[in-house]
């Protein structure tokens, strides 16, 4: 079986256009510093600073393009550190969830909503769907062999043809399986 590329997805922000506009001035836009591996997706130059009711986290990156909708994606360790009980959740479940303040250099915004940890995941295409034997929505489970083996359960699969084949596990989950460097897993249904 193809073995899947194991990436941490490391704490982020997706901006709706508004939020863009009142952190970073009237017509900002995002300035691309980096592809990611998911095309289309990118990370800016721009930063912000997330205020929790206990700490705050500067210098955190903002994922493009711009989204619908404000979205801040955490580890339990940072959502810990910020004091905000974060739900696990699928990214764009946002119904229910906290919100926080989002501090820009010309503005900040307090969200209502939009503060999550990301389930586990795995995008992929329609021919890695059926190479696979799996489908979107489908909870899986993926062997990850690494200095520090490990079976993580609970991993959504995404299907996409915009989608290129790879798993998204956050900083927690990383340093506790992956270590340094890329690391592999294989889907165990």
């Amino acid at each position: 079986m193809e073995k899947i590329l194991v990436e941490t997805s490391a704490r982020h922000v997706h901006l709706s256009a508004e939020d863009l506009e009142t952190l970073f001035g009237k017509g900002a836009s995002l300035t691309f510093k980096k592809d990611l591996s998911q095309p289309g997706q990118f990370a800016c130059e721009e930063r912000v600073k997330l205020v929790g009711p206990k700490k705050e986290i500067a210098n955190v990156i903002i994922l493009g393009p711009v989204r619908p909708a404000t979205q801040v994606e955490l580890s339990y360790t940072d959502a810990r550190t910020l004091g905000v009980d974060a739900p696990l959740r699928e990214s764009g479940d946002l119904a229910g969830t906290p919100g926080i303040k989002i501090v820009g250099p010309c503005g900040e915004v307090e969200t209502k909503d939009g503060v999550i940890i990301a389930k586990r995941h795995i995008h992929m295409t329609p021919d890695d769907a059926a190479n696979f034997g799996v489908e979107n929505g489908q909870v899986v489970s993926v062997k990850i062999e690494s200095g520090r083996s490990a079976l993580l359960g609970d991993v959504v699969v995404r299907v996409s043809p915009k989608f290129a084949l790879a798993m998204h596990i956050d900083t927690d989950e990383s340093n506790a399986v992956c270590g340094f460097g890329k690391c592999y897993g294989e889907l165990v249904k």
